[in-house]
């Protein structure tokens, strides 16, 4: 039998703490998945750290060096989509897929799910059928993502976001917490939607919509 991975996580603030969360999370459920050496990060409370039983280890521009050196998955536990796809620039190519896949126990994925490595499933997030799922996207507390949709890389989707059908939602993307997304429509690449928005038309990339109906 094999042992548990060693994971490492970049990112110790918020997001990287409730990163770490999952990882115990899924060792209760599935014991010895995962082994975790710390967090690499460039601020960090260490009092927060050490109350959680956990080591800051290195900066996050130690993570290139550290895959090198050992066999070592890593994940990215930073909020910001445009902060994971810098850091996800600078990993070397035959370390990409070393990125984990971290899905809570009380996260459900359904039929013809596709997820790129790095994706992050938190408690209560749903997927259902033919999705996608690009690299180091995130589903935050009871996030959903519903049948055919295709999620590109970095996006992030805060807590109580409801995607529906059919949507296509570009890079880097960052739904705020409650914000829904009406079938068939497309959030374009690096926009944000607001809080509690509904996106009700096609919104460009690289703009803020926000208010129901969305507007920018």
């Amino acid at each position: 039998m094999t042992g548990p991975t060693s994971l490492v996580i970049v990112g110790a603030g918020g997001h990287g703490r409730e990163t770490l969360d999952v990882v115990e999370a899924v060792n209760d459920h599935a014991p010895a998945t995962w082994r975790f050496e710390g967090f690499l990060a460039n601020n960090a409370d260490t009092d927060l750290l050490v109350a959680r039983g956990a080591e800051l280890i290195g900066s996050s521009a130690d993570l290139a060096a550290i895959l090198a050196a050992r066999s070592w998955s890593f994940h990215l536990g930073i909020g910001s989509g445009d902060a994971r796809a810098q850091l996800d620039r600078a990993v070397p190519a035959e370390h990409r897929d070393a990125a984990a896949v971290l899905i809570h126990p009380a996260a459900t994925v359904g039929s013809r799910v596709r997820l790129a490595p790095g994706v992050f499933l938190a408690a209560g997030a749903r997927v259902t059928t033919n999705v996608t799922l690009g690299r180091h996207t995130h589903l935050n507390v009871n996030a959903v993502v519903s049948h055919d949709c295709v999620i590109g890389e970095c996006v992030t989707l805060s807590p109580g976001v409801h995607v529906n059908g059919s949507v296509e939602i570009g890079d880097r993307a960052f739904l705020g917490a409650g914000a829904v997304v009406l079938p068939g429509r497309r959030v374009g690449v690096g926009t944000t939607i607001g809080a509690g928005a509904v996106v009700v038309d096609d919104v460009p990339d690289g703009v803020t919509a926000k208010g129901v109906p969305a507007r920018w």
